[in-house]
C-alpha cells in the first residue's frame, strides 16, 4: 500500500475531524445506547445551565407534602412544561408552552398573595395554578424515558429563557388547555369577563388529538340528582344557543336553564361542546375537545409546529395582539417587593 505523504496526512486529519466533530457535539443529546455516558453529562450540564440562568428562586407549595419548596425560576418552568405537555410534542410547541408557563408565573408573582396557599409561598403545584413535578417525581412517572424527555424539555425552556407574553406592556393571563373542538373560545363565553387577547380562533389541528372526541354515559337518576331536575318521559333537554367557539352557551332541561359551563362542571364533562341522547335508563353525552377552550390549545400548538410554525407564531395565533418580551423588568419589581 502506498504510504500517505505528510501533506496528505494533514488533509486526511482535517477531513476526519470535520466529519467527527459535529457528531461529538450532538452526542450528549442522542438517544442511542452508544452515547449514554455523554448523554448523561449533557443532561447534567443543561440542568445546571437552567438553574444558573434562573434570576430568582420561586417558593412553590407542594400540596402532597404540604410544604414550601424553593426552586430556581427556570427549573420550575421546566417542571411545569414536563407536567402540562407531552414531551414527545414538537420542540416549537414545547417552547410555546415554556413561554406560557413562565408568563403565568410572572403574572402571579406580580399579583402577590393568593388564596389557597400558605404564607411564604408564591404559587401552588396543582391544577389550581399550574401542575409542577420535580425531577424525582418525573423519574418515577417516565421510567426509562426520563433522560430524553427531560433533556428535550430543558432545551425548550433554556432556548426561551427570560421570554414572556405581554399585551399593552403587561404580562397576560396565558390560559391554555389540551384540545379544542376545532375552535378556541372567547374568554367572556366561559368566564365572566372579556379579555381582548383571549378571542375565538379556528384550531383545525386538534382533530388529530386522541382527546378530540369522547362519550360519557350517565344513569338518568344520577343525571337528575347532579342537575337538580326531574326529567319527563323521553325528555333530555334543549340546547338554546351556542358560543362563537361552537360550544353550548345556554341549555334548558326540565324547565330549568343552565350555562354550558355549569353542565360541564356538574356532570364532569370534558368540554362544553356536547350533544346528548336518552338511551334506556341512561343519558349518553358526546363531547368534542378537552378543557375550557380558552387561549392556547396544546394539541393545536403541536399541529402548528408540525407545519413548521415557530413558537412565536403559535403564541401570536392563539393570543391575539400580544408581543414576546423579556421578563427581567417584571422580576426586578418582584425582587424589590421581597
Amino acid at each position: 500500500m502506498e504510504k500517505v505523504k505528510p501533506v496528505g496526512a494533514v488533509l486526511m486529519f482535517v477531513l476526519i475531524a470535520t466529519l467527527l466533530i459535529p457528531s461529538i457535539l450532538v452526542l450528549p443529546f442522542s438517544k442511542s445506547s452508544t452515547g449514554k455516558v455523554a448523554e448523561k453529562l449533557g443532561q447534567m450540564d443543561l440542568g445546571k445551565l437552567i438553574a444558573e440562568s434562573s434570576p430568582i428562586r420561586v417558593s412553590v407549595y407542594r400540596t402532597g407534602e404540604k410544604k414550601v419548596e424553593e426552586i430556581p425560576f427556570e427549573q420550575y418552568v421546566a417542571g411545569v412544561v414536563a407536567s402540562e405537555m407531552p414531551a414527545d410534542f414538537e420542540k416549537e410547541a414545547l417552547k410555546a408552552q415554556s413561554v406560557a408557563a413562565r408568563t403565568y408565573l410572572v403574572k402571579n408573582l406580580l399579583a402577590g398573595k393568593k388564596e389557597g396557599i400558605p404564607e411564604g409561598a408564591d404559587i401552588g403545584d396543582s391544577v389550581l395554578d399550574q401542575v409542577y413535578k420535580n425531577d424525582e417525581e418525573l423519574k418515577k412517572i417516565w421510567g426509562k424515558d426520563y433522560q430524553w424527555k427531560i433533556n428535550k424539555i430543558r432545551q425548550a425552556v433554556y432556548e426561551t429563557r427570560g421570554k414572556i407574553i405581554v399585551y399593552g406592556s403587561q404580562p397576560i393571563t396565558p390560559a391554555y388547555f389540551s384540545t379544542s373542538n376545532g375552535y378556541t373560545e372567547n374568554a367572556e363565553d366561559y368566564w365572566s369577563n372579556e379579555i381582548p387577547y383571549l378571542k375565538s380562533v379556528k384550531s383545525p389541528w386538534d382533530s388529530e388529538s386522541p382527546k378530540f372526541a369522547y362519550e360519557t354515559v350517565i344513569p338518568i337518576k344520577e343525571f337528575e340528582e347532579k342537575l337538580g331536575v326531574t326529567l319527563a318521559s323521553g325528555e333530555v333537554g334543549k340546547i338554546l344557543s351556542l358560543t362563537p367557539g361552537r360550544r353550548v352557551k345556554k341549555v334548558q332541561i326540565a324547565g330549568k336553564e343552565f350555562t354550558g359551563r355549569e353542565i360541564r362542571e356538574k356532570l364532569n364533562l370534558r368540554s362544553t361542546d356536547f350533544q346528548w341522547t336518552r338511551e334506556g335508563d341512561h343519558i349518553v353525552i358526546r363531547t368534542k375537545g378537552y378543557g375550557h377552550g380558552v387561549g392556547m390549545s396544546q394539541y393545536g400548538a403541536n399541529g402548528m409546529a408540525k407545519e413548521g410554525k415557530t413558537y412565536e407564531e403559535i403564541i401570536k395565533y392563539y393570543y391575539r395582539g400580544v408581543e414576546i418580551a423579556d421578563d427581567d423588568p417584571f422580576l426586578k419589581q418582584q425582587v424589590v417587593k421581597k
